[in-house]
């Protein structure tokens, strides 16, 4: 069959998922109007500030809506932060104190919060630099282990970190009803232990987010999801008031917290890609069901399916060569807006053990809500496709992808 014809087939064969993904997206984007209609946001909180920026209208309201649509009790949202990592190991940084333990419950972290952990080797700064005990909880067929949380989590145990995201792995990425179960069980075995989730990938995927099921915590990127395309840079720790308040002083400085902190740039960005995220966000999943449709087709290994439900934006194709990994992401930054005619290369990006290959071709650097592919030069040279700003370019970046491995 034609790739053209394979193409219309997958179309027609994704409707009733399209049609789910687009519910979802109407019931979060009446959540997003209705926040900013109730908090009253107006032209006035689009203002910049410089200095210290104490009593920045623009900086305080964005965060009590992130409070309200995220149903926490508080928010720290700020350009401030240069990814979704530092948001993480700031919360990590803040609750945790020598001699605390942490505990992953979805096996071993993304690689860039390896380095934060200290987790595989020694990096300087690390957690465990500082005197932080680390454990990990072994996922049992792709899955969170429930039953074994009982034998992991302690009287000392801290935090508890759960990754919503598959990251560089074919794991089943996180489910609202599985994080609800995960921070209840943590919960059964120590009331006091700190449930905190790596959300990145993960907003608005779901009508509900991992605060209304019990996580005491959560962290995320303004370039993935939450920012719709149009935030330029930043990230977001929304939960418990004291937890905030306490990663709050690890992004500043003790007694300052988020009292200071400028609005740099346009603030509107943040306001309007937050409206548009819902959308954007359904834009991206339509196009990882399509990828999943279009490559299982082809005999490649894709996780998830294209019926199954998701927990995040990532689409995971096993390619089994390095060859075909690079000519994928090679493909897809080819028919991107941005730098088409660069080609991309393996190399050591920062806090990766192994070689990276990165197709993004985006208007802000780096974003993954943006159209993207990447993956270790490691077996099985799995890529993770990821984002797209409308479901017709990510289509078609999809097929051309397609047609290369093809031909």
């Amino acid at each position: 069959m034609r790739l053209a014809d394979l193409k219309q087939q997958v179309i027609e064969e994704a409707k009733p998922y399209f049609q789910r993904i687009d519910e979802v997206s109407e019931s979060n984007t009446v959540k997003v109007l209705n926040a900013m209609r109730q908090l009253k946001v107006s032209d006035a909180h689009f203002k910049s500030s410089t200095g210290y920026a104490y009593g920045d209208i623009s900086r305080e309201k964005l965060e009590e809506l992130y409070a309200t649509i995220f149903k926490a009790e508080r928010a720290l949202v700020r350009t401030q932060f240069v990814s979704g990592t530092h948001a993480l190991a700031t919360v990590l940084f803040g609750i945790l104190r020598p001699g605390d333990e942490l505990v992953s419950l979805t096996g071993e972290p993304y690689d860039t919060m390896q380095t934060v952990i200290g987790h595989a080797h020694e990096s300087k700064g690390s957690l465990k630099e500082f005197g932080v005990d680390y454990r990990e909880l072994p996922l049992i067929d792709g899955k969170v282990d429930i039953d074994g949380i009982s034998n992991v989590i302690t009287a000392k145990t801290k935090v508890a970190l759960i990754q919503r995201s598959r990251g560089y792995s074919m794991r089943d990425p996180l489910m609202i009803e599985d994080i609800e179960k995960i921070c209840a069980a943590v919960k059964r075995v120590n009331p006091n232990c700190v449930t905190f989730i790596d959300n990145c990938y993960g907003e608005f995927v779901e009508v509900q987010e991992p605060i209304e099921v019990g996580a005491d915590i959560i962290a995320g990127s303004l370039i993935k999801n939450i920012g719709g395309g149009l935030a330029p840079t930043g990230g977001y720790i929304v939960g418990r008031s004291d937890l905030v308040e306490l990663a709050s002083y690890r992004l500043t400085a003790p007694g300052m917290g988020d009292e200071l902190g400028a609005s740099l740039g346009d603030p509107r960005l943040l306001y309007q890609g937050l409206f548009l995220a819902p959308h954007v966000t359904a834009q991206a999943l339509k196009g990882a069901v399509f990828a999943a449709g279009l490559f299982s087709r082809l005999g490649y290994n894709t996780h998830p399916l294209p019926t199954d439900k998701r927990g995040d934006i990532i689409q995971a194709i096993e390619l089994k060569t390095p060859e075909k990994l690079i000519a994928f992401c090679r493909a897809i930054q080819k028919y991107s807006p941005v730098d088409s005619f660069a080609a991309p290369e393996p190399w050591d990006m920062p806090g990766y053990e192994d070689q990276v290959i990165m197709a993004a071709g985006t208007f802000v650097q780096g974003a993954s809500i943006e159209l993207s592919a990447d993956g270790p030069l490691r077996p099985p040279y799995n890529v993770y496709l990821q984002g797209g700003l409308t479901f017709e370019h990510a289509m078609t970046a999809i097929m051309a992808a397609a047609e290369e491995l093809e031909n």
